[in-house]
């Protein structure tokens, strides 16, 4: 890989010394591992919530640097020390977590060992479970839609048990799903414009959410350039994230962390301690808006920069990034399907897979949704939503269109995703705004609604708007995958 591949992010740093602000990269972290960075949180305040903002230099005086000593180790612990103890907590915790799904039989040692290997095959990005030859369309009658929301939804997540939906509209309110029943669980009831001082939750179109990797927090990001941070059991309003200066577009938490990753039409990336409540730093680099970020374990997110044509991969640590070229036109979502392999869809109709080590795509299909139009003015239909499973070959794409029914394409990735090959498609009702794949791989999410969740070039009287819960269903006596290098 060339060295002009590697580009260093355009971020800079507050002086700790000097105590001046740049444009660039600002920090402000709670008990920072070097000891060096400050926290300066807001007071709270009367009101039911607290709000921290990127932009916020003195609204209270710094903790101090001194590091307190720990209240609860009677002795200073060597770092061998430290690593022996985790090492022995982590293996009782996969042993306990393997007993149970042992069903109380015998726990052989090959279990934890083969936890291990996967471990270390998904951190490399070279985990993956062969579930698309399985897979078969699934009927029509079995597909579920729940509706709730007045406009259309323009984002869904899902817990990480499966048991639970998160959905957000342009209605500006968010509703929990119960998955079995079919029912509300918690509505988060969206205000008005000009209600911002005295209403709990958004008051503006509500374009991205995300879900902490345990499911005790849910963030979500709107036009109004607001991040809401809710408790995920009871959808209790915690915090308030201010700092972008144009509409929130993407969001993630890093996988076993509260680490959240937010994207803007401002063009900037924005870490945040949500444990902390704290904002730690921003990025910068995309020429255009970004129009959507995904992120995993590792310390990096990747981003989608709408029509500057990149993909970039972020490495939050090194304070640098990867760029990638390959779609024509906007790049308008992204999706990792592991440590070292993305999906991303366009408006020019095409997907495509990445890797992070090639500048280039691996794979694109062109049109992969078809065509509408007149002949010989024929356009092809925009590409708005991506989804992967996880550490798996099967990938879903989700287009906007003119016509009644847009489709949800679920594919198959080619050995070493140099491919994809359509398994089947799912026609439902009108854009087709998000896409979410169970944990389990047993079923697909789609998030539907009459407009495009970006804007109103057009609307579908005839769809409505609602969820389609789509089976993942089987063939007849097929085992569950095996996973492989």
């Amino acid at each position: 890989m060339s060295s002009s591949f590697f580009i260093k992010s355009n971020v800079a740093s507050q002086s700790a010394k000097k105590g001046k602000n740049t444009a660039g990269l600002k920090r402000k972290v709670g008990g920072g591992a070097d000891g060096k960075n400050k926290l300066r949180a807001k007071k709270p305040s009367n009101k039911h919530n607290e709000e921290i903002s990127s932009e916020s230099e003195t609204e209270g005086p710094p903790v101090s640097k001194k590091r307190q000593p720990k209240q609860d180790v009677g002795y200073d612990e060597t770092p061998q020390e430290k690593k022996l103890r985790l090492a022995k907590l982590y293996l009782e915790q996969l042993k306990d977590e393997e007993e149970k799904k042992a069903e109380d039989e015998p726990l052989e040692t090959e279990l934890i060992a083969g936890r291990l290997q996967e471990e270390v095959l998904e951190q490399q990005g070279k985990l993956q479970r062969f579930i698309a030859k399985e897979l078969i369309a699934p009927d029509p009658t079995d597909i579920r839609v729940l509706r709730g929301h007045k406009l259309p939804i323009t984002c869904l997540v899902l817990t990480p048990d499966d048991k639970f939906i998160f959905s957000a509209a342009k209605d500006c309110s968010i509703i929990k799903w119960d998955i079995a029943s079919g029912k509300k669980v918690h509505k988060i009831p969206g205000g008005r414009k000009g209600t911002e001082e005295r209403h709990v939750g958004h008051t503006a179109h509500i374009l991205c959410m995300a879900v902490s990797s345990d499911g005790k927090y849910l963030a979500s990001g709107d036009m109004n350039k607001l991040i809401m941070i809710w408790e995920g059991d009871t959808c209790k309003h915690l915090y308030k994230f201010t700092g972008h200066k144009a509409p929130v577009s993407g969001l993630s938490f890093r996988k076993g962390t509260h680490d959240l990753y937010s994207a803007s039409h401002d063009r900037s990336v924005k870490v945040w301690n949500v444990d902390e409540n704290a904002y730690v730093e921003t990025l910068f680099g995309h020429q255009d808006a970004i129009t959507g970020l995904d992120c995993l374990s590792r310390e990096r997110c990747v981003t989608a920069g709408g029509r500057d044509g990149t993909v970039r991969v972020w490495k939050i640590a090194e304070e640098s990034q990867l760029v990638f070229h390959g779609h024509e036109g906007s790049i308008d979502c992204i999706q990792l399907i592991n440590e070292e392999h993305m999906i991303t869809g366009a408006d020019d109709g095409s997907v495509s897979l990445w890797s992070v080590n090639k500048k280039k795509p691996l794979s694109t299909v062109k049109q992969a949704h078809g065509c509408h139009g007149d002949a010989g003015l024929e356009q092809p239909h925009w590409v708005s939503s991506v989804a992967a499973l996880q550490n798996s070959d099967t990938v879903a794409s989700g287009a906007s269109g003119c016509s009644h029914n847009s489709l949800v394409n679920v594919w198959k990735c080619g050995q070493h995703y140099r491919g994809l090959e359509l398994l089947f498609s799912v026609a439902v009702p009108g854009f087709v705004n998000s896409l979410k794949f169970s944990s389990s791989g047993h079923f697909l999410v789609a998030g539907v609604g009459q407009e495009h969740r970006l804007g109103r070039w057009w609307r579908l009287k005839e769809a409505k708007n609602g969820i389609f819960i789509i089976p993942l269903k089987r063939k007849p006596n097929s085992e569950e995958p095996n996973s492989t290098q």
